[in-house]
């Protein structure tokens, strides 16, 4: 089914860029002592390679999906990159509040993607 994998590279393609933002953004609260301008340059470089896969994933994912569309797929993506990241990498745990907050982010996608109620 080549529409179908043509259809999901902006998605495959989002979900790794997603991993090196959360990175960019959040990987140095990790290491607090570390000087802030070192952590801004390192993020900066992190960066660098979220947007060598962020800008191609909108461009294919153009030919597939609305730009509302692109912007909630990468929002969800985000929401689901960050809970694993914050548990598995920053030790955070997830309370039933965040799952309802991001439940009810991800149930307000059910409309982007549907019709008119």
């Amino acid at each position: 089914m080549p529409g179908l994998s043509n259809a999901l590279t902006p998605v495959l393609l989002l979900l790794v860029s997603n991993i090196f933002m959360t990175f960019a953004w959040y990987g140095h609260l990790k290491y607090k002592t570390t000087a802030l301008w070192i952590v801004i340059l390192v993020s900066w470089g992190i960066a660098f390679f979220e947007y060598c896969l962020a800008v191609p994933a909108n461009r294919i994912g153009h030919d597939y999906y609305s730009t509302a569309q692109l912007k909630t797929i990468q929002e969800v993506i985000t929401l689901v990159v960050f809970a694993g990241f914050s548990v598995f990498f920053l030790k955070e745990p997830l309370t039933i509040n965040h799952v309802l907050g991001f439940g009810l982010i991800i149930g307000g996608a059910y409309f982007i993607f549907h019709g008119p109620l």
